[in-house]
């Protein structure tokens, strides 16, 4: 079957489902090359210090550098790019993704390859904050964060199918081809989103200014707080994963890879599950996300005394790792008003912030000479914070009289979807 280019069938506002769909899997599998990009440098930090002649723990810079360069990226590609046409940022960011790569994959010495992957996590952020606006112009108010979740599912399942793999190819053939098979991914996900991805006029209202002018609401940096704290629960325990299971579950080194894509299929789910549940209500879900991760975390250090217990106890941790994104990543789009985009983009260098507070506090509590039941626990109590802080988030709506049905999404979108269709009836160009 031929699929028509969905640019013939709108300019602005929702587009036929199978045209939504395509262009929503053409984001999808450039979430899958930046989640397999992103993950695929852990599982061969000694392939790559042996590679370049420095030690694991200097290695570990090389992740480092990467969730540098997705915090720095996300906010000023956002703020910078607010007045180009979305589809063209789209497809720039995803050539500056295959870029970094390629130059990873190249790298002759330690210092270079720093460099490059911080340039290959410029993009991250941005790339998935844009194409979450993108994908919730295309589909009607009450299915946005459906369509939010279907996209970031590639992020998840590349835990499943791409980091496996492709931690596989560098053990065998070396660590550099992983980076190379991440590029080709991205300039594959390029081709895809020129074809599949609506033309859509420049926003014609937008502006840095308009975009940071989404930092001067309290909700957002609440809900960026959210995220970051009551993220950060699940990154406590999952940072030391490998270990926990060795030690606690007895599993090998070899039983926990397969582990680890139990975990990415709970991911998979919970990304599912979250879009749909945050389309019915919103803020409730998030509520509901946040007691759901606290039961989990709380009971993950006595599940994982047994193998049974320890693969029911790792599916439901992915889950609480991705039933709260599309939650976050909606409640920033209504909340920002004029910055929708920068505020999207924010929220994935507030989860790579959370990602770093959540190893810190469960490497905290081993350093103790607690033992390693104890990260999840810490974790329990960061998604009770996130919680907490969700709660204070949806009392404030509550004060101000704006609730968070379907119709104050709608509104909060108003302004940027204004612009584009004065800018599709005046003619602006893509």
């Amino acid at each position: 079957m031929t699929l028509a280019h969905p640019a013939a069938d709108s300019n602005s506002g929702p587009l036929p489902a199978r045209h939504a769909n395509v262009a929503v899997l053409a984001l999808a599998i450039g979430g899958f090359a930046i989640g397999t990009g992103e993950f695929v440098s852990m599982g061969l930090l000694p392939n790559i210090a042996a590679g370049v002649d420095i030690s694991i723990p200097q290695a570990g810079h090389v992740v480092s550098a990467y969730a540098i360069g997705v915090m720095v990226g996300a906010p000023l590609i956002a703020a910078f790019g607010a007045r180009l046409p979305r589809k063209r940022l789209l497809w720039s960011l995803m050539a500056l993704f295959a870029l970094g790569n390629a130059a990873s994959a190249l790298a002759p010495n330690y210092p270079s390859l720093v460099a490059a992957r911080f340039v290959a996590g410029l993009p991250h952020g941005a790339f998935f904050g844009i194409g979450a606006v993108v994908v919730a112009s295309l589909v009607a108010p009450a299915k946005r964060a459906r369509a939010v979740s279907m996209m970031l599912v590639g992020l998840s399942v590349a835990n499943i199918f791409g980091v496996p793999l492709t931690t596989l190819l560098g053990q065998q053939y070396g660590w550099r081809w992983p980076y190379a098979a991440v590029g080709i991914l991205a300039m594959v996900t390029l081709a895809a989103v020129l074809a599949w991805v609506p033309q859509r006029p420049a926003d014609v209202g937008a502006s840095m200014t308009s975009e940071l002018s989404a930092l001067r609401q309290p909700q957002v940096w609440l809900t960026l707080l959210v995220g970051t704290i009551g993220f950060g629960g699940a990154f406590s325990t999952y940072s030391y994963i490998t270990p926990t299971l060795t030690s606690l579950s007895h599993f090998s080194e070899t039983a926990v890879t397969a582990m680890l894509a139990v975990y990415g299929v709970g991911m998979t789910i919970g990304m599912i599950a979250g879009g749909r549940l945050a389309d019915r209500a919103l803020m409730p879900s998030m509520y509901g996300s946040l007691v759901f991760s606290a039961l989990v975390l709380f009971g993950f250090g006595m599940a994982v005394h047994t193998k049974m217990g320890a693969v029911v106890a790792v599916f439901l941790l992915g889950m609480t790792t991705s039933i709260l994104v599309p939650c976050l990543q909606t409640r920033l789009m209504d909340v920002a008003r004029e910055g929708q985009s920068l505020a999207a983009a924010l929220n994935h260098s507030t989860l790579n912030l959370a990602n770093a507070l959540g190893a810190w506090l469960g490497g905290f509590v081993l350093s103790a000479g607690l033992g390693y039941e104890w990260p999840s626990r810490v974790g329990g109590f960061l998604a009770v914070a996130g919680l907490a802080l969700a709660l204070i988030s949806g009392s404030l709506d509550r004060r101000g009289g704006r609730g968070s049905s379907t119709d104050a999404r709608a509104e909060a979108q108003t302004p940027n979807f204004a612009a584009v269709n004065a800018a599709t009836a005046s003619g602006s160009p893509e």
